[in-house]
């Protein structure tokens, strides 16, 4: 079997309804756009998709398409997932390419071999479980006692924790972190994520409310250029740190901080952010000879595969920007998510993709 068809299509993308924000220095939501979809076939008639919807998503698959990707890619077998993971880090050499591009041609290629096999990837994977529980990821929303009334709901709607993406002011955000867990108690499973806002005196302080108040991870509250620093911060306060987020390199990247002591916790994975499938793979694996965890980044259908398929991993990412709350479709009344069933990977539902597209589309539309 040899790869040849790779084309890029153009998906009209709707804004947030309604929009959201982000913490202080943060865009919110981003506004109407068109995300992409790649495309790989074969001369057996398989293929495989992958959705990208950052901003200037389609302009950018297109560029690439037409540039690096199908020049590369036609002609070759799409079984040899491995070769071609580690060609496309060679063409990061040369040509730089964008983060969340790394994993694209991975997750297609994925997506094409367990619909050759009439199987979702996950079990392609080898599968470890068919459901998992769902947190709720808040945006950043106006004042504590929205917060506090956003946790409510959160938890009459079924999910099993709550992450906080604040305001980004560490004295404000560390009384925010006080306050939730007076107001939930002590069984309810707390996270925090400081979208890279802190240098290292305010991460501490807002480190030793969060591990005062008991919760179970600290993510991201300084950008992961300095991996010296992370270690600091490991030493000055208890709660565990989640690193390893938005950092390049994958699993090579994640190797560091665990080594450093800098993720005490476990280090972050995801499709767009560690090179697809087979990066998240890798690192969720280098994780485990660790004895520490891989939590997955992000609320799509690739990590909903992940999830099912590595076992050290705790929860599915479910993202919270409304009041009032509404649960994703995909995450029931007892905040679990179930399995994928259909073959390879979808494609999100409710988009309106060209009809070469439809094939591929989750079936819960």
């Amino acid at each position: 079997m040899k790869i040849t068809r790779v084309e890029s299509f153009r998906v009209p993308v709707p804004a947030a309804d309604p929009p959201f924000h982000w913490r202080d220095g943060l865009a919110g939501s981003a506004p109407a756009g068109e995300g992409g979809v790649l495309l790989i076939g074969t001369d057996e008639g398989a293929q495989g998709v992958a959705f990208f919807s950052r901003p200037g998503a389609a302009v950018l698959l297109d560029d690439l398409v037409e540039r690096v990707f199908r020049p590369e890619l036609l002609g070759q077998d799409p079984i040899q997932r491995e070769w071609i993971w580690h060609r496309v880090w060679e063409l990061d050499r040369i040509h730089e390419l964008p983060l969340p591009t790394l994993g694209l041609i991975d997750v297609a290629l994925w997506d094409l071999a367990g619909r050759v096999q009439g199987l979702p990837t996950w079990q392609l994977l080898g599968g470890y479980r068919t459901e998992i529980p769902a947190y709720a990821s808040t945006s950043t929303f106006g004042s504590v006692e929205e917060f506090l009334d956003i946790a409510d709901q959160s938890l009459e709607l079924g999910f099993r924790g709550i992450k906080l993406h604040a305001w980004g002011d560490a004295r404000r955000d560390a009384q925010l972190v006080l306050a939730l867990r007076e107001h939930v108690g002590p069984g309810v499973p707390l996270m925090y994520d400081g979208s890279a806002g802190f240098d290292l005196p305010d991460a501490i302080h807002v480190g030793k409310a969060l591990s005062e108040a008991a919760y179970l991870w600290y993510e991201e509250p300084m950008r992961e250029f300095s991996v010296g620093a992370y270690r600091r911060l490991a030493k000055s306060v208890d709660v565990p740190l989640l690193s390893a987020e938005t950092s390049d390199g994958a699993h090579m990247n994640s190797a560091d901080f665990i080594a450093a002591g800098a993720a005490t916790f476990g280090v972050r994975a995801s499709t767009t952010l560690r090179g697809g499938i087979t990066g998240a793979m890798r690192t969720a694996h280098l994780a485990d000879a660790h004895r520490v965890r891989v939590e997955m980044h992000g609320s799509d259908i690739p990590n909903q595969h992940l999830c099912m398929a590595i076992s050290n991993t705790t929860y599915y990412e479910s993202f919270v920007t409304s009041n009032p709350v509404k649960r994703e479709r995909w995450v029931d009344e007892k905040g679990l998510v179930r399995a994928p069933t259909g073959p390879g990977i979808a494609l999100p539902a409710g988009l309106d993709y060209p009809k070469a597209l439809h094939p591929y589309v989750e079936q819960a539309a």
